[in-house]
């Protein structure tokens, strides 16, 4: 991650009801993006199109309140550009990110966690192999932890 594609992530703007996804352009947001846990992705074109983040900076803060993260997983977290969600690209998106993450770090079990209301990316995410586990709640939002274990 660049300083100036994490700045440009700030900028990006999600549509009802996924709002819940856009961000907000603050210094504690940019410094989260810079903490060495986020990757962009670029196409062949030099556009940005997406990142993934890894570990702590995967998992959504109050699922610790409630002992959602177990250990020997490896959080998966991330995020495709507004223009190109809805678009059919979700799943070779998320094979590059899962892909990444057994070359970095070497995890067979991977856990992502996803507002349950987002069914289009749940649907993407049980077509990878991805089962639900368990579900825990952050305010209004229900979020769904599923998990792909033994993966290849």
């Amino acid at each position: 991650m660049t300083l100036e594609k994490a700045h440009e992530i700030q900028t990006w703007t999600y549509d009802e009801p996924y709002s819940l996804y856009s961000f907000t352009g603050d210094q504690e947001e940019l410094l989260e993006f810079m903490n060495g846990a986020y990757f962009c992705v670029i196409d062949d074109k030099r556009n940005l199109i997406g990142y993934f983040c890894y570990g702590e900076s995967a998992q959504v803060p109050a699922g610790h309140q409630v002992d959602a993260y177990e250990e020997n997983f490896i959080d998966l977290g991330l995020g495709l550009h507004p223009n190109k969600v809805g678009k059919g690209t979700g799943l070779a998106f998320l094979k590059v990110g899962l892909a990444y993450a057994i070359e970095i770090y070497g995890f067979l079990n991977v856990r992502l966690t996803v507002a349950s209301f987002n069914r289009r990316a749940i649907k993407v995410y049980e077509r990878a192999g991805f089962t639900y586990e368990k579900s825990f709640t952050n305010g209004s939002t229900n979020f769904n932890i599923m998990i792909k274990k033994k993966w290849e």
